[in-house]
Order: C-alpha cells, then sequence, then structure tokens
C-alpha cells in the first residue's frame, strides 16, 4: 500500500505517514487484504452508484483508470482532465496519472505508487491508493475539538458511545469486536432503530450483522465487513474498521445538519414570541415603577422637625425601613428593566427588526430621570435627619458631658479641704517632712492639672445656658459650688506649704548636726573599738625582735591618746549643740540620731575602758620580753652542741659506708677494724645524752625553732640510730661472710672477687644492687640468662620483691653457685685417686695431666661460650643501629655498655685472663695427645 498524508498541520502530516508506513506492512496479512479488499469495494461501490456504475473487482476495474476518475469526480464533486477513451497500455497509464494528479493536486504526497503498478492490477498499490482517497475525501475532514483525521473520528466515537454499558472505544480494531460500539452510534443518533437495552455482549457475531442490516436500510450505508472477518481474527485491519465508522459519521453529520436548519427557523419564531413578551413586560414594570417613585417623592420632601429625640429617631428607623426594605427591589426592578430593554433592543437589531420605542413617558431616560430626583430628595431628607439627630444628641452630649466632669471632680476634691488643714509635719522628721512637701508638690501640680477642668465645667454650663437647656438652673446651681470649692483650696494649698518649708529648715539644721556627729562618732567609735581590741589582744612571740616591735607599736599608740581625747570632747559638744536647737523651738521630736547607733553614753564608757587598758598592756608586753631573753639563751646554748655532733655522725656514716667497699684483707682483719669504730661510736652517747637534756629545757619553754642551727633533735636521733643500725649491719655481715667460707670452703680470694664484682656493679654505692645492675653483673661473671633463669634467681637473691640485691644475697648466692662446681684441682685429684696402682706411672701422669687440662679446658670453654653468645648479641645491635660493618672483640667490649651489656663494663683483665687459660690449655691438651703411649 501507498502512503499519503494531507496538506493539514504539520503533526497530522508526520502522524499519518507514520501510520501508513507501519500498515505498509500489515498488508501483507492476507486476512487483512481480504477486509481490505472487501471494504473498500464496497466504499467505492456507495460513491459510484451516484454515477450509475459499479466494480466488482478493485484491483481489474480501476486498471483503465476510468472509473478511478470518475470515483474521485464523485466524491470531489469537480471535473477531472478528459480521459483517453483508448486500450492500449499507455491510454491507461495516462488515465491513471491524470487520477494520482489530481490526488497529488489537493496536497496529499503519494510514496511508492505509480501508474504502472495500478495498471499492472498491483493488489497492495491499489488498496494503498484507495485508501489514501479514503483518508483525504473521508475521513481528513473531520473535525472534533482542533482535533483531526484519525484522533477527531476515534474522539468522535468516544463522546457518541461515552454513555453506554459495555463500550470503550480505544482503538478502530479490537475495540469493534463485540459490535456494541457500532450498535451504540446507531442508537445515540436514531434510537428509534434499536433497542440497545437487549443486545448481548456474548453474541459479536449477531450485533455486528444487526448494525449493518440497519444501517444499509434506514442510513444508506452499505455493508463493507463480515462479521466472521471481524469477530475471528485477532487484531482486525484498522482501515477497513475506520472506513466504515467514518461512513457512520458522515451519515450523522448530514442528519444533523438538516436537524439544525429546523431547529433555526423555530428559534427564529422563538425570538420573536420571546421580543413581544419583552416588549409587554417592560410596559408593566415601567409604569409600576414611576407610580411608586411619585408616591415616595413627597414623603422625603417632609422637612417637619421633632422636639424630642425619641420622635427624631422613629423618623430615622423609618428612613432605614425605607432603605432596606422598600428601596432595594425597586433598584433591582430599575435595573432588570434596564437590562430587559437592553437585551430587547439588541434582539431586535439582531434579528434586524426595527427598534422599541415605549409609550410616552415611559422611556429609559424618564425612569432615569425620576429615579434621580428621588435619590436627590433622599440625600436632602437624610442629612436633615442627621442634623436635628446631631443637635438633639449635642445638647444630650453637653448635659452628660458636664454631669460626669462636674461628679469627676467632686469625687477628687472630696476630703482634700481636711488634708490640707492637718498640722501632720510638726512631729515629723526631716525625711518624713521632705516627703510631705514632695507630696504637697505633687497636689499641687495635680490642683494646676485640674485647673482646665474647672474652666471647661464652666464653659460647658455657659453653653447649656446658650442653647437653653431644659434643666440649666440645676447645671448653675452645681458649677457654683465647684468654683467656690476650688477657690477655697487654693488658699490652703498655699498656707500648707509654707508651713512645711518652715518646719523643713529647721530640721536641716537638726539633720546636719546628726549628720556630722555621725560622720565623726563612727570613725571615733571603731578607733576606740579596734584599740581595745589590740589591748586585749592575745600575742604570741617567738623571738626578742617581735616582743620588741610589739612595744614600739603600744608606745606609739599612747602618743594619739590626747589627741583622742580631743576628738571626743568635739563630738560630745555636737550632740549638746542638738539638744539646744530642739529645747530653744519647742520641736516635738526625738533627739535620737537617724544616722549613727553610737550613742554619748557608749562613747564615755568606751573611753574610760581605754584609759583602763592602756596599763595592763605595759605589763604584759614586759613579761613577754623578759621570758624571750630566757628562750634565745636556750636556743644558743643547744645549737652550739648540736652543730658538732650532727657532723661527726655524719662523718661516722661516711666512713663506715667507705670501709665496707675498700675494706681488703682477711676478714678476721675487717672484722678487728669495725669493731673499733663500734667502740669509738659507743664511747661518744654521754654526748647525745647530754644534748637530750637540753632538748628537753628547750621543748618545757615551748620554743620550736631555731636559727642558730640546722639540725633538730629529731635529725640527730634518726642519724645516731642509723650510725649505731649500720655498724651492727656491717659487722653483721662480716660475720656472716666468716661463717660462709668456712661452712662452703670458699677462699679468701673468692670472696675478694665477689666483693670487688659487688662494687664494681653497685653504681649507687649503697650496698644495693637493683635488677639491671645484677643482670649485668651476673653476665659479666659468665651466666647465660634468659627471661626465665632469670626470673628464678631474682626469686631467690630478692624473696620480698622489693627491687634490689643486698651484698649478703649476692654472697649467699654465689656461694651456692660455686659450692655446686669443681674446680679443676679437685678434678685432678680425683682422677689421681682413681688412677692408683692401676696403670703405669708414665701413664697415669699423662692421664692425669691430661685430665687437667681437659678440665681447665672445659671450664673455660663454659665461660666462652657464654662470653661468645653476648658478642654475637652486641655485634648484632651495633651493625642495625650504626650500619656499619663489624667490630673486632675488644671494639665489642667497648662498645657493650652502649647496649645495655656487661654494665658496667667488663674488665678487661679479665676477659684476657680467660682468653690466656683456654689459649694455654688446649696447646697443653694438644701436645699430651700427640705423645706415644695409652
Amino acid at each position: 500500500a501507498g502512503s499519503a498524508t494531507g496538506t493539514g498541520s504539520s503533526g497530522q502530516d508526520e502522524y499519518m505517514t507514520q501510520e501508513e508506513e507501519w500498515d505498509r506492512d500489515l498488508l501483507l496479512d492476507p486476512a487483512w487484504e481480504k477486509q481490505q479488499r472487501k471494504t473498500f469495494t464496497a466504499w467505492c461501490n456507495s460513491h459510484l452508484r451516484k454515477a450509475g456504475t459499479q466494480i466488482e473487482n478493485i484491483e481489474e476495474d480501476f486498471r483503465n483508470g476510468l472509473k478511478l476518475m470518475l470515483l474521485l469526480e464523485v466524491i470531489s464533486g469537480e471535473r477531472l482532465p478528459k480521459p483517453d477513451r483508448g486500450k492500449m497500455r499507455f491510454h491507461k497509464i495516462a488515465n491513471v496519472n491524470k487520477a494520482l494528479d489530481y490526488i497529488a493536486s489537493k496536497g496529499v504526497k503519494l510514496v511508492s505508487i505509480g501508474a504502472e503498478e495500478i495498471v499492472d492490477g498491483n493488489v497492495k498499490m491499489t488498496l494503498g491508493m484507495i485508501w489514501t482517497i479514503i483518508l483525504r475525501f473521508a475521513i481528513q475532514d473531520i473535525s472534533v475539538e482542533e482535533t483531526s483525521a484519525k484522533e477527531g473520528l476515534l474522539l468522535w466515537c468516544q463522546r457518541k458511545t461515552a454513555p453506554y454499558r459495555n463500550v470503550n472505544i480505544q482503538n478502530f480494531h479490537l475495540s469493534w469486536k463485540d459490535g456494541l460500539g457500532l450498535c451504540a452510534l446507531i442508537h445515540r443518533h436514531r434510537p428509534d432503530l434499536i433497542d440497545y437495552s437487549k443486545l448481548n455482549k456474548d453474541d459479536p457475531i449477531g450485533n455486528i450483522n444487526l448494525a449493518m442490516e440497519i444501517a444499509e436500510k434506514h442510513l444508506d450505508i452499505p455493508k463493507m465487513l463480515d462479521a466472521e472477518d471481524v469477530v475471528n481474527t485477532a487484531r482486525p485491519d484498522e482501515r477497513t474498521i475506520m472506513t466504515y465508522v467514518s461512513c457512520y459519521y458522515h451519515a450523522f453529520a448530514g442528519a444533523q445538519k438538516a436537524e439544525t436548519a429546523a431547529n433555526r427557523i423555530c428559534k427564529v419564531l422563538a425570538v420573536n414570541q420571546e421580543n413581544e413578551r419583552l416588549m409587554e413586560e417592560y410596559e408593566r414594570l415601567a409604569s409600576e415603577l414611576l407610580e411608586w417613585i411619585r408616591r415616595t417623592i413627597p414623603w422625603l420632601e417632609n422637612r417637619t422637625p421633632e422636639k424630642t429625640m425619641q420622635a427624631m429617631q422613629k423618623k430615622l428607623e423609618d428612613f432605614r425601613d425605607y432603605r432596606r426594605k422598600h428601596k432595594p427591589p425597586k433598584v433591582q426592578e430599575k435595573c432588570q428593566l434596564e437590562i430587559n430593554f437592553n437585551t430587547l433592543q439588541t434582539k431586535l437589531r439582531i434579528s434586524n427588526r426595527p427598534a422599541f420605542m415605549p409609550s410616552e413617558g415611559k422611556m429609559v431616560s424618564d425612569i432615569a430621570g425620576a429615579w434621580q430626583r428621588l435619590e436627590q430628595a433622599e440625600k436632602g431628607y437624610e442629612e436633615w435627619l442627621l442634623n436635628e439627630i446631631r443637635r438633639l444628641e449635642r445638647l444630650e452630649h453637653l448635659a452628660e458631658k458636664f454631669r460626669q466632669k462636674a461628679s469627676t471632680h467632686e469625687q477628687w476634691a472630696y476630703g482634700k479641704e481636711q488634708i490640707l488643714l492637718q498640722k501632720d509635719y510638726e512631729s515629723a522628721s526631716l525625711t518624713e517632712v521632705r516627703a510631705m512637701l514632695r507630696k504637697h508638690e505633687a497636689f499641687e501640680s495635680d490642683l494646676a492639672a485640674h485647673q482646665d477642668r474647672v474652666e471647661q465645667i464652666a464653659a460647658i454650663a455657659q453653653e447649656l445656658n446658650e442653647l437653653d437647656y431644659h434643666d440649666a438652673a440645676s447645671v448653675n446651681d452645681r458649677c457654683q459650688k465647684i468654683c467656690d470649692q476650688w477657690d477655697s483650696l487654693g488658699t490652703l494649698t498655699q498656707k500648707r506649704r509654707e508651713a512645711l518649708e518652715r518646719t523643713e529648715k529647721l530640721l536641716e539644721t537638726i539633720d546636719q548636726l546628726h549628720l556630722e556627729f555621725a560622720k565623726r562618732a563612727a570613725p571615733f567609735n571603731n578607733w576606740m573599738e579596734g584599740a581595745m581590741e589590740d589591748l586585749q589582744d592575745m600575742f604570741i612571740v617567738h623571738s626578742i625582735e617581735e616582743i620588741q616591735s610589739l612595744i614600739s607599736a603600744h608606745d606609739q599608740f599612747k602618743a594619739t591618746l590626747p589627741e583622742a581625747d580631743g576628738e571626743r570632747q568635739a563630738i560630745l559638744s555636737i550632740q549638746n549643740e542638738v539638744e539646744k536647737v530642739i529645747q530653744s523651738y519647742n520641736m516635738r521630736i526625738s533627739a535620737t540620731n537617724p544616722y549613727s547607733t553610737v550613742t554619748v553614753d557608749e562613747i564615755r564608757s568606751k573611753w574610760e575602758k581605754v584609759k583602763q587598758l592602756v596599763p595592763q598592756r605595759d605589763q604584759s608586753l614586759q613579761e613577754e620580753l623578759a621570758r624571750q631573753h630566757a628562750n634565745e639563751r636556750l636556743r644558743r646554748q643547744f645549737a652550739a652542741q648540736a652543730n658538732v655532733i650532727g657532723p661527726w655522725i655524719q662523718t661516722k656514716m661516711e666512713e663506715i659506708a667507705r670501709s665496707s667497699i675498700e675494706m681488703t684483707g682477711p676478714l678476721e682483719d675487717q672484722m678487728n677494724q669495725l669493731k673499733q669504730y663500734e667502740h669509738n661510736i659507743i664511747n661518744y652517747k654521754h654526748n647525745i645524752d647530754k644534748l637530750e637534756g637540753d632538748h628537753q629545757l628547750i621543748q618545757e619553754a615551748l620554743v620550736f625553732d631555731n636559727k642558730h642551727t640546722n639540725y633538730t633533735m629529731e635529725h640527730i636521733r634518726v642519724g645516731w640510730e642509723l650510725l649505731l643500725t649500720t655498724i651492727a649491719r656491717t659487722i653483721n655481715e662480716v660475720e656472716t661472710q666468716i661463717l660462709t667460707r668456712d661452712a662452703k670452703g670458699i677462699t679468701q680470694e673468692q670472696m675478694n672477687d665477689f666483693r670487688a664484682s659487688f662494687n664494681h656493679f653497685d653504681r649507687r654505692k649503697n650496698g644495693l644492687m637493683d635488677h639491671d645492675d645484677f643482670r649485668a653483673c651476673l653476665i659479666s661473671m659468665g651466666y647465660d640468662l634468659g627471661e626465665a633463669e632469670f626470673a628464678r634467681i631474682m626469686s631467690l637473691v630478692d624473696p620480698n620483691g622489693q627491687g634490689t640485691v643486698t651484698f649478703q644475697s649476692f654472697i649467699d648466692f654465689m656461694t651456692r653457685e660455686t659450692a655446686d662446681t669443681d674446680t679443676a684441682e679437685q678434678v685432678i685429684a680425683s682422677f689421681r685417686i682413681l688412677a692408683s696402682d692401676k696403670v703405669s706411672h708414665r701413664a697415669a701422669a699423662i692421664r692425669i695431666k691430661l685430665l687437667s687440662h681437659l678440665a681447665l679446658l672445659v671450664t673455660s670453654l663454659l665461660v666462652i661460650v657464654k662470653l661468645c653468645l653476648q658478642f654475637v648479641r652486641l655485634q648484632r645491635k651495633h651493625v642495625r643501629s650504626s650500619r656499619r660493618r663489624p667490630l673486632p672483640v675488644t671494639g665489642l667490649v667497648e662498645k657493650a655498655p652502649e647496649f645495655g651489656i656487661f654494665s658496667p663494663p667488663l674488665p678487661g683483665a679479665l676477659v684476657t685472663e680467660w682468653c690466656l687459660k683456654m689459649q694455654g690449655s688446649v696447646m697443653a691438651t694438644q701436645e699430651l695427645l700427640e705423645e706415644p703411649g695409652p
């Protein structure tokens, strides 16, 4: 099929082009081709019948182009060019081209449709061309609410079938399969032709056939569909349905035009009748409105005033009723009358009828003039009513205003005269008099402010008299009483002010004396209280200088007493002056000073107390001075002995500590030397006892400090006890070493080595090694210490976990370690015992000598292995830390303390000695092994 679009809007062109291209492929469906062939044939015949002809085979009967041109003339109503009557192929092509040119002249684009294909009987191209003609001349001109073509036709169908049940038109294929849509279109326009309520949705074939039969019989729409094809096809051909439904649209549109013409005639008749009715209605309403205006104007022009407010209020209420109830309906009638007149004139002008002319005096202008006169009368009446009401309201307002102002003034003035006559200031204090004066000043201001009110009251009374108020007599009488009272208040106010000012001056004089008394009495009273406190204050001094300072201060205080006595007499004279003023003016006030709680009697009694305390203070200060001289003698006596004993104890402690480290030789000699130290210390005890006696005297004198020495008795006692403990502990250590040596068989040389090692690693020189020092000492002596092994050893030497190792613990540990091993000499002696009388003398000698060297070698190797392990660790730390080449052994020994190994540094002589012993043992062993013999 070909693709064709009209010359309508671009949106419509695009839509139709796309649809045609889509349908082009669908025409390949044989079922759809069959439906289109029948429908398009019936559609063409419905138009060709008007020319007295028809077609049987759509692709054959249009091949010569004659019936095609005839079809276009019938549906367009225009004449096409004269066709060629020849039967040759080129004649047929020429005729078909004329038809196609005409179609193109109507703005339809023909794509892929050529005259040769039509002449050759191409079914697809022929059906496409007929569909293009149907679109252009039957569907394209359909327009519903600015939509056209397919959308317009679909919208028309949806609106016409919307009220019908089971009908839902959404497209031109599936929505029509049940036939109810076609029946609904017929029933909507011709309900007399079909009973829609009896239709069954489950009988689609019956519904479609019924619709087509009624359409053919009553609407002149030929049958274009086979009900079975529509129902049994999964998706009926859209072009077929659109073609058939468009016939319904054109059929009903023509009927609607005829109905519109009939309605137009009826409408003209109805308009004429309505115009006649409006004319009569206007005449009636105009007459009634003019009559009402004529009756109302005289009532509004009546200006007879009323004497009472109630009567004027009644007139105002009547006028308001007129404005609220009677006039609004007439306003609506007037407006409606004007609207009806204008509407009537407009309808007559539209109908080309002459304009309406009301009766004389009933023109719109006449009604407007009468209404204007009514408005003027109404406005004048309203202004008159308001003025009269305002006048009466003004008179009543003035009378009420006079009563209110008079009542307010009378309430304010009530009791004011009695207050002004009081003499409460005669027994008042200065503060109270001043408060009364300020209060009186406020009253005077209030009095001046009420002057305007009194004047207003008089002015209102005058105005009421001028307006001839009916109760003017009572107003005048009340106004006169207010004025007389006002004059009396003014006189009394002036007299009270003078009395208050006179009293204020007298009280100010007394107050100034009271203030001066308070300013001088308070400091003097504080001075006396402070003096009494100082004179009675308990003092605690610890030196002669402190008591001498107190005596000097007391002497200075006594020098100020004459000046203080002069101040006392001046203060007492001020109080005497106050009493003299009160007596002179017979004032009924108290002489009590409001600014001070200090009385004259209090000043006198405190002064006498101060005079009694001064000699008592002199005596106590002199007694304390004598006591401080005695205490100073005790301090000097104690300091002279303590400054000798303290350094002596310190020196002895240092000598004992130094001797315990530096003593050499046999333990018995060390013991004798320590016993001599102990004897000398015990002989010094009498000096300590004498110092204790001096200390007891100081304690009894309550002397707690002594600037002549840094030693206290506690320091001396602790030092003495520590000295005794130290010499006893040192003697005990030597005795323990002697017992250990004798019990374990340790030589004096070994004991000296142990002492040397301990002293070397005792960095603080306090006779104790901490854990790190003890570990370094053990490593230097050849012990291979892991964490577990070191923990075991620490549990032996430091069972209490104090973190330190004493020399005695060290000796015990080394004694146990030494006792468990055998020396080289012991091993050799054992071999001699075993070898006696069993081998030859030379062999035995060789064995003994060899075993001796081997024993020494084994012992040395054990030590060297331990040293080598330490050297390996040391070498690794050196290389990792400095990233340099390894050091020789001597360099490692020097570097060892930096890495915590052999710290304190391992004695070089010890290392050299072990190396030489090992070297000698190796060489001797090698020589023995090379000799012949067993």
